[in-house]
């Protein structure tokens, strides 16, 4: 299990915001033993980027990723950024001279357990070398032991629960153990001034694992938590009149929701009962574009966090070239990485299967040191001139440390504007023990 040992803010602020958070400098944070949530593995589908050169020995590369269900909102940039990785390494030339094959399934969440592993099935069914997601904690831990008896990886890209840290040798991630996200949301809520908060946090290992890091990270600050220490609600309720009576009822100053999709059912629920939706603080489980679901203002100002680097502007311009319709990105960064680094190890170990993948990951994420390298085309480059390599990616991460995670970390503090979207405010990094 990892813990988050401090972070510091990086002054990184968009342009387009005038205003900044302040943040504490350091934190310490317990860390907790969380879950995940689930995905649903309905079909799959196999495709060949750039042109057709697939023969023997050509790398497969399966994506896993939430195209229905109440994580389905992630399903668009996530795919996108994995074809749009598989992309640009064809362009490069592939790898070990061959361009590399896709194969999909889509998952939901976890209520479909079942369909996590008829998902995986199918993608194991494809021969590839690394499964590359998928965002769900649950649906991993439901996952990774039937990808590991097949000798192929996993790399999620959205997965945080603490408990995933060293769960096994074909286990990776380009995103944070949930220590770091408690601690930075933590500190978002002490500083802020909130004396008396409530938390709505539905009963799935993500929601209560946050949560125990959070109350964890409070009980010596001035934060009184009113309600939702240990209460918990029905990840399948669908009406929330009781919940936010509760709520109401505890006069807290904020409060925190920590949950999925079912958050546009809890805050129209508030704005009913006539609770200040003003006063909550979100995490990247819902934090997204909630401008189609509530009338302009209802979310001005509400403060939200999510782990990985801010999407750039260029990057999401790359991603909008292959689905339009993309409008999150919160692990589209996340995704793109993930498959590049899957390449490279393959490059690196000049084989395509998953015990070479899983081999050589550590090493192209720069646990050796290395020459630093930006894009897949230029660390293939170094990797072909027999070089050590260091991905530096657009997450931002450091290098995998024993337990598979990334070594530093990124968390993205944002806003909600006043047509209730997430603006990103400032970057806070810090260190994975």
């Amino acid at each position: 299990m990892t813990g988050f040992i401090g972070y510091t803010d990086t002054g990184h602020v968009r342009r387009r915001r005038s205003t900044r958070m302040a943040v504490r400098a350091t934190a310490l944070v317990a860390a907790a033993a969380i879950g995940l949530s689930g995905l649903t593995a309905c079909g799959s589908g196999s495709s060949s980027s750039g042109p057709s050169s697939s023969g023997s020995g050509a790398l497969t590369l399966g994506g896993f990723f939430p195209e229905t269900g109440s994580l389905s909102y992630l399903g668009p940039d996530t795919v996108a950024a994995f074809k749009l990785a598989i992309k640009d390494i064809n362009a490069a030339g592939g790898v070990l001279g061959k361009n590399v094959n896709t194969a999909i399934a889509d998952s939901s969440d976890a209520d479909h357990a079942d369909q996590n592993t008829s998902g995986v099935q199918s993608l194991l069914a494809k021969k590839p070398g690394a499964i590359i997601g998928s965002p769900s904690s649950s649906v991993t831990k439901n996952i990774y032991k039937q990808a590991a008896g097949s000798k192929v990886p996993v790399i999620s890209v959205g997965a945080t629960s603490p408990s995933l840290s060293g769960i096994d040798p074909y286990f990776f991630r380009t995103i944070a153990p949930d220590g770091v996200q408690g601690a930075v949301m933590s500190n978002v809520i002490e500083q802020d001034g909130v004396q008396k908060l409530a938390i709505a946090v539905f009963n799935d290992e993500y929601g209560t694992g946050l949560r125990k890091v959070i109350v964890n990270t409070l009980a010596n600050s001035n934060v009184d938590i009113v309600y939702g220490k240990t209460e918990t609600f029905d990840p399948t309720e669908t009406n929330f009149s009781s919940l936010v009576t509760t709520l109401k009822a505890a006069k807290p100053d904020a409060i925190l929701v920590i949950a999925f999709d079912q958050t546009k059912q809890i805050v129209k629920e508030m704005i009913s009962q006539g609770v200040n939706t003003n006063k909550l603080y979100l995490t990247d489980g819902n934090t997204q574009d909630y401008s189609g679901d509530f009338t302009a203002g209802v979310l001005k100002g509400d403060p939200a966090t999510i782990p990985g680097a801010e999407a750039s502007d260029a990057f999401q311009k790359r991603v909008k070239s292959i689905d339009s319709s993309v409008k999150n990105f919160t692990y589209a960064a996340e995704t793109y990485d993930a498959t590049v680094l899957a390449a490279l190890a393959a490059q690196k170990g000049k084989a395509a299967d998953g015990e070479t993948i899983k081999n050589n990951l550590p090493a192209v994420s720069g646990a050796d040191g290395g020459t630093k390298c930006k894009s897949y085309k230029e660390c293939l480059a170094l990797l072909k001139s027999g070089k050590s390599i260091q991905y530096q990616g657009l997450t931002g991460i450091g290098p995998f440390n024993k337990d598979h995670d990334p070594s530093s970390a990124n968390i993205g503090v944002y806003k909600f504007d006043e047509n209730n979207k997430p603006v990103f405010d400032h970057l806070q990094s810090g260190k994975v023990s």
